[in-house]
């Protein structure tokens, strides 16, 4: 591709009652693009009568195609129809950010996130399962090149079909800009968060395994610490009979804006992320950018970005979660060391100008 390439984006998710990671991940990376490449970037959403909400405004300007989501996206899976050139006008690269696979009328780059949805389908609605299949049917089938944030979801593209010489690894970045004092005593006032306390962020689902945590605070038997669910209701998670049980030790404070995650991550003894399954897991890399303790779970995409600068357990384990919560509460040092190699990690490894490098050379491959 001769520069500046014209690429077309999409961008629907921005507009899903629960954006999630894939959002942020898409957004963060056409910033990122923005500011380190010459490239013509372009969204392509669906027809709505609104932009999203604040928080997941693109930062580039989006065409829309003349159909509505659900019409939109059955109009892709099942006639490959309509080209998104209709609403952007002629492009050199088209890139998928979610699941929701556009036809192939210029070269497609496809990001997959993770399939979780074929190893835990039950996590999942049957909607969304079907969704995925034949999202990855046609991934497999249409996609010049495929990108994938880990090398857990990488192996897994593998694993189910697709070809490596296809496959491109393309982490997502960070941006270390530690949350001042002040920031932070301003998130503990607004959550009357007086003491000490364990933070996990996220959308509430349930491969997000939020039982396992609830269960391992209870075990702990603190009373001088707080557990702070931070983050929208997703699907099929009904968490009340254990929120009801914790009562006033454990605080869900809904979506919080990222500039006051940011300080809520810095605000935490702890940081403790045991998903089942994620692409990534960029809540655990942000608690790691504040200089936070980090626990996640062992053989996954997490336990990958953590590295040997985290605490990484059998997720389904409750004892080991309760085991390493209470080592590290107990164990200041150790959370110090933690939160300095978790920081420096983030530093040296994640960055969003190398992820808009990887995504602008598939982007000039795919287009060759």
């Amino acid at each position: 591709m001769e520069r500046p390439g014209r690429v077309a984006v999409t961008l629907e998710q921005c507009w899903h009652a629960v954006p999630g990671g894939t959002a942020r991940a898409a957004l963060e990376s056409l910033r990122a693009l923005q500011a380190h490449t010459d490239l013509d970037l372009v969204g392509v959403s669906a027809r709505h009568g609104a932009p999203p909400a604040p928080a997941w405004v693109p930062p580039v300007p989006v065409a829309a195609l003349p159909l509505p989501r659900l019409a939109l996206y059955e109009a892709w899976h099942r006639l490959r129809w309509p080209a998104v050139q209709r609403a952007t006008g002629p492009v050199d690269v088209i890139h998928a950010t979610g699941m929701a696979v556009p036809p192939p009328s210029a070269p497609l780059v496809v990001t997959v996130h993770d399939l979780a949805f074929l190893r835990h389908p039950e996590q999942f609605t049957r909607r969304g399962v079907r969704f995925f299949h034949r999202a990855l049917e046609l991934a497999r089938r249409d996609a010049t090149l495929v990108v994938c944030p880990s090398q857990a979801t990488l192996d897994d593209c593998a694993a189910h079909g697709f070809e490596r010489r296809r496959l491109r690894l393309v982490p997502w970045g960070i941006d270390v800009v530690p949350a001042s004092p002040e920031a932070v005593a301003g998130v503990r006032a607004r959550f009357g968060l007086a003491g000490r306390y364990v933070l996990w962020t996220g959308t509430i689902e349930p491969r997000k395994n939020l039982p396992t945590l609830l269960d391992a605070f209870a075990r702990l038997g603190r009373g001088d610490v707080t557990l702070v669910l931070a983050g929208p209701q997703g699907w099929n998670e009904d968490l009340g009979s254990r929120l009801d049980r914790l009562g006033a030790r454990v605080r869900a404070v809904g979506f919080v804006d990222p500039d006051a995650l940011q300080a809520l991550y810095a605000g935490a003894d702890v940081f403790c992320f045991p998903s089942f399954e994620e692409g990534f897991g960029l809540p655990v890399l942000e608690a790691m950018a504040q200089g936070t303790a980090v626990v996640t779970s062992s053989g996954t995409a997490t336990a990958e970005v953590v590295g040997p600068a985290g605490v990484v357990v059998e997720p389904g384990d409750t004892d080991a979660l309760a085991g390493a919560l209470a080592r590290l509460l107990d164990d200041g040092a150790e959370r110090d060391r933690l939160g300095r190699q978790g920081r420096q990690r983030a530093v040296e490894r994640f960055s969003w100008a190398s992820t808009a490098a990887g995504l602008a050379a598939a982007y000039r491959e795919a287009a060759a």
